[in-house]
């Protein structure tokens, strides 16, 4: 079945100011997520992305910026440490929504990183590995755009329950949109079933959420971020921290 899309067209540029965001959040708190993509794009426009690491969420993000014909770039932060079952996804997202994907790499590899720190970081300091392959190549990436569209929801974990849909960013300069934030774990899968969307198979195997190979695991938690950094305090990459601790 053909899917009806929106031609939205791209208004002058309004500057959004700190300033606005309890009015804008008040205005958005119930309204629809096209509203709020839609918003996104006539403010910010090309300088405007969406960041997925191929959650469920993401998924749900990509097939609505496409469903909206918003061209919209999607980027993904690519540790090079990713399962197979993500690149397999990443292919088949691609192919699906006839769009590429921008892979946002580490400068160093991953023996460039054992050779200069140590092997296996992620072991003893996954705090700065996870620095190193993903909150610097954010940075460096988020440098040049305005708005970061992220899968960030409130029902995920204690940490990410007080997020607001519109934030500001004070780490990357950016505003921050979470426009899934008060939809549930069912209200996203659900979206999934009802339009056929590809997902990893890996939550079929018992993962609630998926990064990194070494610091993912299956997990029976019904916490939606249990299974990541197993036996560790860690709960966050760390791209999200900053906005998160502001919050609690």
């Amino acid at each position: 079945m053909k899917t009806e899309t929106k031609e939205v067209l791209l208004k002058d540029s309004v500057d959004v100011k700190t300033d606005d965001l309890p009015a804008l959040n008040n205005r958005f708190e119930h309204q629809l997520l096209d509203d709020l993509l839609i918003w996104a794009f006539e403010q910010f426009g090309n300088e405007l992305v969406l960041g997925t690491g191929f959650g469920p969420s993401g998924v749900v993000l990509i097939h609505k910026i496409t469903q909206l014909n918003l061209p919209v770039k999607v980027f993904c932060l690519d540790t090079n440490l990713l399962f197979d079952e993500t690149y397999s996804l990443w292919d088949k997202i691609e192919k699906r929504f006839n769009i590429t994907i921008e892979s946002v790499s580490p400068i160093l590899t991953l023996e460039g990183q054992a050779t200069l720190h140590e092997e296996e970081m992620w072991k003893s300091n996954p705090d700065r590995c996870c620095y190193l392959r993903k909150v610097l190549p954010l940075q460096k990436y988020l440098s040049n755009k305005k708005g970061w569209i992220t899968g960030l929801r409130r029902s995920q974990s204690d940490m990410r329950k007080g997020i607001d849909k519109i934030e500001w960013d004070s780490s990357n300069k950016v505003f921050k949109l979470n426009p899934l934030a008060d939809w549930s774990q069912g209200k996203i899968w659900d979206h999934i079933d009802e339009h056929n969307l590809p997902y990893n198979p890996l939550h079929d195997e018992g993962y609630p959420s998926i990064g990194c190979i070494p610091c993912t695991e299956p997990s029976k938690n019904q916490d939606e971020r249990s299974g990541r950094w197993k036996n560790m305090e860690k709960t966050e990459c760390g791209i999200h921290l900053p906005n998160l601790q502001n919050k609690k």
